[in-house]
């Protein structure tokens, strides 16, 4: 992996300031009262004004830094740039969370090169902040992974029997039934589940620590972009199926030490689709 470029230092300062906008917004607002604006997929994929706000916010300011960059975010979608590089967006990733006044949530923000598609993009820069701890995850290729100044690398895998695995589950009802009974079917050969809410900040709990391991489907690209840069660049394995890169239809973080007998532990279980769902 080649080193950190000043190139990468330099769009990761810009992530940073406008993701701690970001936040700081956020985190005003949720003093007040949050309410469901409108829903997506299904009647509890919601999203609030917040998310909204949040998102125009970051793209105003990246407009105005990076002005030949293109875009990608939850709430506007995309829009194409000159320079070949592409900003991912979750305004607020775990808005279930921030409606709720569950203190899980974050702003998501990461730069890539290449097509905004995770097969075929590399993340050059990723930011993580959960606005409710003030905590900021950071990444950069190359460079290392840090919360705050603190370098994170992820601890030597345990034993399937006592890893600690954190999941999510998908919106729409059948999906859920399917993750729900594979969960129970892998639960008595782990430590425990963790089912966090947020996907960023799950991937984030790798690179500390806080979990040995994440899985998930039905990720959106915004969901894992800067997440995956910082748990891969702290030393965990961030593939997909077959080993391949993460999409919406299957994630898996760990430390590669643990990722063969989890991944097995997984097919035995049925949590891996064999198709996109």
């Amino acid at each position: 992996m080649s080193p950190s470029t000043p190139a990468t230092t330099e769009l990761l300062s810009v992530a940073r300031a406008v993701a701690l906008e970001a936040a700081a917004l956020v985190l005003e607002a949720r003093r007040g009262t949050v309410e469901v604006a409108d829903r997506k997929s299904s009647s509890v994929d919601v999203v609030t004004q917040v998310d909204r706000d949040a998102e125009q916010l970051i793209r105003d300011r990246l407009a105005a830094a990076r002005p030949g960059d293109g875009f990608l975010g939850e709430e506007s979608g995309g829009g194409g740039g000159s320079t070949g590089l592409t900003w991912v967006v979750d305004p607020i990733d775990g808005t279930v969370n921030f409606l709720y006044g569950i203190p899980h949530y974050a702003v998501s923000i990461a730069v890539v090169e290449g097509e905004a598609d995770p097969h075929r993009w590399q993340a050059l820069a990723g930011v993580v902040v959960n606005p409710a701890t003030g905590e900021l995850f950071s990444a950069t290729r190359g460079g290392g992974a840090q919360l705050g100044d603190r370098a994170l690398r992820v601890p030597p895998p345990p034993p399937l029997d006592e890893a600690l695995i954190a999941t999510g589950f998908a919106y729409r009802a059948e999906i859920r039934a399917e993750q729900g009974a594979a969960i129970a079917r892998l639960l008595p050969h782990v430590r425990d589940i963790r089912r966090m809410g947020t996907a960023s900040l799950d991937l984030c709990a790798v690179a500390a620590g806080r979990v040995d391991a994440y899985v998930e489907r039905t990720l959106n690209p915004w969901d894992h972009a800067a997440g995956a840069l910082i748990a891969e660049e702290a030393g965990a394995s961030v593939t997909g199926l077959g080993g391949g890169r993460p999409d919406h239809r299957f994630l898996l973080a760990a430390h590669p030490g643990l990722v063969p007998t989890l991944e097995a532990a997984l097919a035995e279980a049925g949590a891996i689709p064999h198709a996109a769902p």
